[in-house]
């Protein structure tokens, strides 16, 4: 009877798969050895691979030119990332070498852009889609973007009084708006309609009363956003099609409105059995948004997507090494990992985010059933729900074997850096682990290299104000 790990893998899923594969009895992830990289860097430690961004980015691109090619969509496609999904300045670059489009968040994403322009990474026609809520000083900073020549920026609407505050402030120009449809949320939420955007039966009167006959402002776009994402689900098209027919409205009315933006991101891989028709789903949008344009008379929008999990999400993977395996009773067993999974992959406790949990090594070993504990004290530092069963099942490992168990939890580059804090003060005093990228280089090589090490005491008694 075969039991060993690989075999339980084997027979529940297709394996290997993209990004995943073995070699030499260790797990290897987008073709890089983390064997090599272990015994390199040792753990814990976060790896991101630059390259995958650039590969999901052209992915959308290409399925997107695909659609519109079949159908002879005459609007065309503009691929923008969020820079809240992670700020770091190499995720970034690597984006901007692709030519994406920015979508920002707050007031300091204002200097973020700035700090690109004046680094040469992005120029002034770059279009800048400003979301969020906005604070004065946000809206300030947005404003002063656009005189500084930045000619594509866009505002966003979250809120109708956010046009009264835009209209207290000086600038000259035209400026570009857009305006966030509210979305009714998924029958499982807490709360009915979101509190973000404008109610939809106010959007239509906001228009012509507010903005329509306003010189300084020229509606460009009609955004909306399901914040479980782009899904062939009943809801999604629901919503889908209930912003569309906004936009209809509003484009009889509004000859400037040229833009939909789709919101919501696609979905990432979070197990090895993921399935999902990335062809379909865009190639439904893009037909759907034809008809209903030929049916209604009106020329197609031009398609806006803000993909920021999708772009980033499956590039990365935190490694850990399994401390301790605790029998605490004749059924459970935990192994203890070299640091908190509450810090490191936050949605994990916080949002019950599911993420490809894999064992590096001993893939020839049995499996069993067990829970991973974080180092921290406390009981939430847990992780012990996979797609298998809804159960974690790893090799068997003991604390006497030669060889150490090394584990890792993959997809974890979106959010889980902003949300956490990095850099900061952990719970515990528990540090952030060590960076490590790899990228290529200008012959296609890859490199590998720390871009920065673990925190140290010293980094958390600066903060603490013990210097």
């Amino acid at each position: 009877m075969k039991n060993t790990y690989q075999d339980l893998i084997e027979q529940s899923y297709r394996f290997p798969q993209e990004g995943f594969d073995i070699k030499d009895g260790y797990l290897r992830f987008h073709g890089v050895s983390l064997k090599y990289l272990i015994e390199k860097y040792r753990t814990p430690f976060k790896l991101t691979y630059l390259p995958k961004i650039g590969h999901q980015i052209k992915k959308a691109r290409l399925l997107f030119k695909k659609s519109i090619e079949k159908y002879n969509y005459q609007g065309d496609y503009y691929y923008c990332y969020c820079t809240k999904c992670n700020h770091f300045s190499h995720v970034i670059s690597e984006a901007m070498k692709h030519q994406v489009h920015l979508e920002t968040s707050s007031s300091f994403d204002i200097d973020l852009i700035l700090h690109l322009f004046k680094a040469g990474k992005i120029d002034k026609d770059r279009i800048i889609l400003h979301n969020g809520y906005k604070t004065d000083d946000y809206l300030q900073k947005i404003i002063d973007l656009r005189q500084q020549g930045f000619k594509n920026a866009l505002v966003i609407l979250d809120s109708q009084y956010e046009l009264e505050r835009l209209r207290k402030l000086p600038f000259e120009g035209t400026l570009q708006l857009g305006l966030r449809m509210a979305i009714n949320e998924e029958v499982q939420s807490a709360y009915y309609t979101s509190r973000l955007g404008i109610r939809p039966s106010k959007v239509v009167d906001f228009y012509q009363q507010k903005i329509a006959n306003d010189p300084r402002f020229e509606l460009k776009m009609l955004h909306f956003y399901v914040d479980s994402g782009i899904k062939d689900t009943l809801y999604y098209w629901g919503e889908f099609q209930k912003a569309l027919q906004l936009y209809h409205q509003l484009k009889m009315r509004c000859a400037s409105l040229t833009a939909i933006n789709l919101g919501g991101g696609l979905p990432i891989q979070n197990h090895l059995g993921f399935e999902y028709d990335y062809e379909y789903m865009i190639d439904q949008i893009v037909k759907n948004i034809k008809e209903s344009c030929a049916k209604e008379g009106i020329n197609e929008p031009d398609i806006f997507t803000e993909f920021g999990k999708f772009t980033v999400g499956e590039s990365s993977a935190i490694i850990f090494s399994v401390l301790e395996a605790k029998y605490q009773n004749d059924t459970e067993s935990w192994y203890i990992i070299n640091n908190s999974l509450m810090n490191t992959i936050p949605d994990a406790w916080s949002m019950h985010e599911k993420f490809i949990l894999l064992p590096i090594n001993k893939w020839d070993q049995p499996y069993q059933r067990t829970n991973i504990g974080g180092i921290s004290c406390d009981h939430s530092d847990y992780y012990n729900s996979e797609d298998f069963n809804q159960e974690v099942m790893l090799p068997r490992h003991q604390n006497n074997d030669k060889d150490a168990l090394y584990l890792g939890f993959f997809h974890t580059g979106a959010y889980q850096d902003a949300i956490s804090g990095y850099g900061g003060i952990k719970h515990c005093l528990i540090p952030s682990p060590k960076q490590v990228i790899v990228e290529q280089d200008e012959h296609g090589q890859l490199i590998d290299y720390i871009y920065r090490d673990e925190q140290t005491v010293e980094d958390m008694f600066h903060i603490l104000g013990y210097r």
